[in-house]
């Protein structure tokens, strides 16, 4: 039985440094709030703010460790990134399934072994059909749409989630497909859900009030202006 209960919303509480919410004492708020309103999940980013959600909510958080490098693949490249998030405290493991280059010799099914050794379940973010069809002949315990749109650095992201990816491998693969990125309503998450998703991840429009001024301020400028 999977710790990400079918139909349910995972939420992302994570904030760049460059954010005012940066850190583990504001991420850990934005969990308490989405476990009271009903979160089935949680996504963290790095040991510091994984360890304070743990240690306030009751639900399962799958851990990243983001370590960016002139590489493209930052998203727990290694397994020593594998082992921070793990150490504290994460129950599943998020992980970029890409093949794309890595800083480190680490391949994403050495990640995914890491996690295995250490009892976790994977969640694996992929970009394509492909990607997700060998991540769950690997042994993902998830396979996530998060890095559709993203790994091409000349292409600009799409606006909405990726259905057709989310159908595709809702077909192709027999573990559950969880629908991340981009999804910005309840609407959209309600066809995500159509299409086949297991539960769907929801971070901006939940946990980035910044981002969510951002674009109530954009609008108002169009209507102003008539741009």
């Amino acid at each position: 039985m999977s710790l990400i209960a079918k139909g349910g919303l995972v939420v992302s509480c994570q904030a760049r440094a460059d954010n005012p919410l940066h850190g583990p004492v504001h991420m850990a708020a934005m969990a308490r709030a989405a476990e009271e309103a009903g979160a089935v999940a949680l996504r963290a980013n790095g040991p510091a703010d994984i360890a304070a959600i743990r240690a306030c909510t009751s639900l399962p958080v799958i851990g990243i460790n983001k370590i960016f490098a002139e590489a493209p693949v930052y998203i727990t490249p290694d397994r020593a990134a594998a082992r921070a998030v793990i150490g504290a405290g994460a129950q599943i493991l998020g992980l970029d399934c890409t093949e794309r280059d890595r800083c480190s010799p680490d391949r994403w099914q050495d990640v995914l072994e890491e996690a295995w050794a250490a009892g976790v379940e994977t969640f694996a973010d992929v970009a394509s059909l492909e990607e997700g069809r060998r991540a769950a002949e690997a042994g993902a315990s998830y396979v996530a749409t998060t890095l559709s749109g993203y790994t091409d650095p000349g292409a600009p992201a799409p606006e909405g989630p990726d259905y057709d990816l989310i159908e595709a491998l809702a077909s192709a693969v027999s573990v559950p497909i969880i629908a991340e990125g981009r999804i910005a309503t309840p609407e959209q998450a309600v066809e995500a859900f159509r299409r086949g998703a297991h539960a769907v991840v929801v971070g901006t429009m939940i946990t980035n009030p910044r981002a969510i001024a951002q674009g109530f301020v954009r609008a108002l400028a169009r209507q102003t202006t008539g741009v």
